[in-house]
């Protein structure tokens, strides 16, 4: 079943949440993410210190889809859990930003980041129950408001199973969290 046909399967009476709405949720629930002194681990080799030195040379505001949209030379990809967790704010606004001319739509990235080693990825292992709930909110949003472009990636499998993960991963931090 291709997600287009999925999500028209929901029921009528949710109300979906805006691009606004999603994004005000994760700048709350990462907002707070203090920057780290360094990104990646810079003395292990040139690579790491040169997109080491790009994610220093930015914040959560300079920070442009040009700087980590190419898949092959992509600084994100190398950056520390607390790194990720600092900039997801950004690449959140760039997964729901049209689609970058030359890079195309950066959904399908966001994903792989979201989605690498799954149960045991860095972002979800570093993240509180506020924070995995944003996650699920910002993939809910994703499945909801932008099926035909998940149906145009091979991520939108990844995509499921992350918001799956986000959402069983929130519940549980706040079942902990009341029962403690």
């Amino acid at each position: 079943m291709r997600l287009s046909e999925l999500a028209s399967c929901r029921v009528a009476l949710i109300i979906m949440a805006t691009d606004s709405e999603v994004l005000l949720a994760i700048d709350s629930a990462f907002g707070s993410v203090a920057r780290p002194e360094h990104f990646t681990d810079y003395k292990h080799c040139c690579e790491c210190a040169e997109h080491d030195a790009l994610l220093r040379s930015r914040d959560r505001q300079s920070l442009t889809q040009a700087d980590v949209g190419s898949p092959g030379w992509d600084p994100i990809c190398f950056a520390s859990p607390e790194g990720l967790a600092y900039y997801l704010p950004s690449l959140a606004r760039f997964a729901l930003a049209t689609a970058h001319p030359e890079l195309g739509w950066y959904g399908d990235q966001l994903a792989f980041h979201l989605y690498s080693g799954f149960r045991d990825n860095r972002l979800f292992s570093f993240c509180n129950g506020e924070q995995r709930s944003a996650i699920a909110k910002l993939l809910e949003h994703i499945i909801e408001q932008r099926t035909d472009l998940l149906d145009a990636t091979t991520f939108a499998d990844d995509i499921l199973r992350c918001h799956e993960l986000s959402t069983s991963a929130a519940v549980a931090s706040r079942c902990r969290h009341r029962s403690t």
